[in-house]
Order: structure tokens, then C-alpha cells, then sequence
């Protein structure tokens, strides 16, 4: 049983789409934005110029995939990630996939000189919380908020 987890390329992109649709309506129930955008979106993190994507590929097959944001913090006046989303199927949770795909996330940003990594889940995702706890994570004191 092999497992590759790497950052993604030209020739995922189909794969990684058909996972992100799984990702946002299946699993966020939300509207799914549309094959074009999520297709650019992926052609964008292609690019690292404002982020990156890694997939988990078990066996040949793409599992999952994660992907990190670049930004500021003005606390730290330094350059941090984001890890936006870090999503594998259901078979594959709490498992090496989603280890090595956070690790991967962390490696980046550790050797290409970010501050840190942060995220967010969803406040009723206590598998993920226990999971980002394992991880080594430290809830913040902050409350997230969005509009639009």
C-alpha cells in the first residue's frame, strides 16, 4: 500500500476538482461555486504565488488534499500561511493520509521561512479538532467572523 503526498500538478486538476466538489457540497452542504472557478482557483495555486495545494494519492487513487494561503500578520510583522482547507475521504480519516497531508502543510511553511500556520474548523467538527489537537495545534483566543 503506497501513499504519495505532494504538491499538485497540472495533471490533477480533475481529480482535485471532483475532491473539492466532494469537499464543499457533500461534506460543507454548501452551494457548490461552479466547474469553472474551482478550475481557476486551481490554476491559481498552481502558480505559488498566493498559495499552494498538496493531494494524498493512496494507491493511485487521489484521497485528499489540503491547501495553504499566503498572508501577514501584523502581530508578527511576518509572512504566515493559511491552511484553508485539509479535507480526505471518509475512508482515509484519522489515518496516515491526514497526517502526512498536515505534515506536508507544516514542512512548507517551516522551510520556506513563514512565521506559522494557522486554520479554522467548523465548531462542530470535533473529529477535526481532536485531530488538529493530536496534531500539536493550540486553540487561538481569537472568534472568527465573516460576512458576505
Amino acid at each position: 500500500m503506497s501513499l504519495v503526498v505532494r504538491n499538485v500538478e497540472f495533471e490533477d486538476v480533475n481529480g482535485l476538482a471532483a475532491l473539492m466538489h466532494n469537499y464543499i457540497v457533500n461534506f460543507y452542504r454548501k452551494a457548490w461555486p461552479g466547474d469553472r472557478v474551482v478550475r481557476q482557483l486551481i490554476q491559481t495555486l498552481l502558480e505559488k504565488q498566493e498559495g499552494i495545494q498538496f493531494v494524498a494519492i493512496k494507491d493511485g487513487e487521489m484521497v485528499g488534499f489540503a491547501t495553504l494561503y499566503f498572508t501577514y500578520s501584523t502581530m508578527k510583522a511576518e509572512r504566515i500561511t493559511v491552511m484553508n482547507d485539509l479535507y480526505v475521504m471518509e475512508p482515509y480519516r484519522d489515518t496516515q493520509v491526514e497526517s502526512q497531508l498536515f505534515l506536508a502543510c507544516q514542512r512548507y511553511t517551516h522551510d520556506l521561512g513563514y512565521a506559522r500556520m494557522s486554520w479554522i474548523t467548523a465548531k462542530d467538527n470535533t473529529r477535526a479538532q481532536c485531530f488538529f489537537d493530536k496534531m500539536g495545534g493550540v486553540q487561538g483566543e481569537w472568534v472568527n467572523y465573516s460576512i458576505g
